[in-house]
Order: C-alpha cells, then sequence, then structure tokens
C-alpha cells in the first residue's frame, strides 16, 4: 500500500478537494519549506490533510480533530484495525449489492442499518463499518443528525456504490500512522502546536439561506456565536506566531451588503475563490460561487486578489 496515495475516505458536503490549487498557491511558503506540523480541527473528509501528508515530506507530524465522534471513531478504527473494518465492509458491501433489483429490499437493508448505528450499542469497528457503509449509500453523502444525535439522511440513488475500497483504506490506514487524532472543540488543538505549525480550518459553514444549512453536522449547531468564537481563536493563533487559513463561504455573494466575515477578518487577509456547490436536491442550483479563504500570512504577493 505504500505506493497507493491515500484519498478521502467518504464524500463529505464541502469537501476541499476542488479548492487544493488555490490552498497550495496560499500556503505560506517560508513555512511548508521547512520542517512543520499541520492542524486541522475540523478535519472532515480529510481532503486536504490526506493532500498535505502526501505533498510535503517535511511535514514531521499532523494533529486532526473533530467534534463528531462518529467521525473520529471511522478515523481511529481505520488507523489501528484496518483489517477487521475491512471485513465487515465487504460483507455490508456484498449483502447491499446482492440486492440489486429488489429497491424495496435496498430500502429496507439502508434503513436496518441506519437505525442499528443511530442505536450505538454495537462496538467501535462495527458502528465505524455502519458509518462508512451510510455515507457510500445515503443521499449524496451527506452527513445530518437531530438534536437526539441521530443521523437522518434519506438513502440515495446509487445502484452499486463502492462501499469497501480495500486499497485505499488501507492506504488511508498507513497515512494515519503519523497523524494524532481528537475529538472535542476546536479549541484543544492550541496545545498540540509546535513552534512550527501550520492550522486549516474548515468549519461548518455560514450558510447562504435557511434552506441550505449543512451545519446540522453534530447536535449543537455552529451559529455566528460560533464563527465568532473561532475568529477570537485565530486572533489568539497569530498573537502566538502560528501560520493559520480558514475557508467559509462567501455570504456576499448572496447579498452584497452582508460583510460578516469581511468585518469579523478585517484584521486578515480575505480572499474569494470559486467553488463548485454539489449537493442540492435541485441538480440547476448546484454550480460555481464564491467561497473566502483567509489566512494570517503576509505574503502581500499572494493576495493580489484580495478583497
Amino acid at each position: 500500500m505504500k505506493n497507493i496515495v491515500a484519498k478521502p475516505f467518504l464524500k463529505w458536503a464541502g469537501g476541499k478537494t476542488q479548492l487544493i490549487p488555490e490552498i497550495e498557491r496560499t500556503l505560506p511558503s517560508s513555512l511548508i519549506g521547512s520542517e512543520f506540523t499541520y492542524i486541522e480541527p475540523f478535519v472532515g473528509s480529510g481532503a486536504i490533510l490526506f493532500w498535505m501528508l502526501g505533498k510535503y515530506p517535511k511535514l514531521e507530524k499532523a494533529v486532526v480533530n473533530d467534534i463528531n465522534a462518529d467521525l473520529i471513531n471511522a478515523y481511529r478504527r481505520i488507523a489501528t484495525e484496518p483489517k477487521v473494518l475491512i471485513s465487515i465492509l465487504e460483507d455490508l458491501q456484498n449483502d447491499y449489492h446482492g440486492l440489486e433489483g429488489d429497491e424495496e429490499g435496498k430500502k429496507a437493508y439502508y434503513y436496518e442499518k441506519r437505525e442499528l448505528f443511530n442505536a450505538r450499542k454495537e462496538g467501535f469497528t462495527v458502528q465505524a463499518a455502519l458509518f462508512v457503509f451510510l455515507n457510500r449509500t445515503c443521499f449524496n453523502g451527506l452527513y445530518r443528525v437531530n438534536r437526539k444525535n441521530e443521523y437522518n439522511v434519506p438513502m440515495g440513488s446509487y445502484k452499486k456504490p463502492m462501499i469497501c475500497d480495500k486499497n485505499n483504506l488501507f492506504a488511508v490506514s498507513d497515512a494515519l500512522q503519523r497523524v494524532e487524532i481528537l475529538c472535542g472543540d476546536f479549541e484543544q488543538t492550541a496545545d498540540y502546536a509546535a513552534p512550527n505549525s501550520l492550522f486549516y480550518f474548515d468549519p461548518p459553514y455560514k450558510p447562504l439561506s435557511q434552506t441550505s444549512s449543512f451545519n446540522s453536522y453534530a447536535k449543537d449547531e455552529f451559529g455566528d456565536d460560533e464563527q465568532i468564537r473561532l475568529r477570537n481563536f485565530c486572533s489568539k493563533l497569530d498573537v502566538l506566531n502560528h501560520s493559520w487559513l480558514l475557508s467559509n463561504s462567501d455570504v456576499k455573494g448572496k447579498d452584497v451588503n452582508d460583510d460578516f466575515f469581511d468585518n469579523l477578518y478585517s484584521d486578515f487577509q480575505i480572499k474569494r475563490v470559486r467553488a463548485r456547490r454539489s449537493i442540492n436536491s435541485n441538480p440547476e442550483k448546484r454550480g460555481e460561487l464564491n467561497e473566502l479563504l483567509i489566512t494570517n500570512s503576509i505574503d502581500a504577493k499572494r493576495y493580489a486578489r484580495s478583497i
């Protein structure tokens, strides 16, 4: 598996693979050219994590965190028990694919596994396998829970989805041997920073409308007060001389008078980049829009298009 480049093992709303070229141009060259620690307080699907691990040989250590305990359990099981996890996923995949042509049977199987997952009575590895199964078979790979922390995404319409990508799971497991995996509030990651550290923040985005919110990512919503707390944390890291980069939605794209982020991060560099919206129940509303890349980097040449 050493020759296989690890890639995200989940589908994820807001995954950052498409923004990697812009993110790469935004990274501080002085930091990336030396040995450094990479810290991602909202790891999600890990698109930037796996890219960083493969791209920068001087990355000494990575630390990832997320408040989503089910997500972090999946990371930990892949890191520590890949063979057992893969065995369970292969069984789930065989069962699900065996129902091809029996839509009612597939539907019953999906909702049975969703109910089993929400009961949270299985062992850690089975729970991780159920998490991956639901992610690969649900509607558009969306992760959403209600206030009872119950996963409530309906079944997707994929005919034969890849549920167990064995080779990639082993590659991910190898990559995660270099990673410390935390579960909790994003502020705890400050305790793991080294003198030469880079933080990348990909928090639940501020929704562009009441119907476009994906911040039911955990049972407690990530609202404006949390966005402000995150800015305060970034300011603290800046005082401590840590480099950071943050992405978020560009609310001005919906309302030109909405200066929420422009005011919130007025002390830092703000760059608007194009991104593709990939999750919407209406295919006609899946298209390009602006997102924000915000940083405390002082390399002005990299921000000729900053606003």
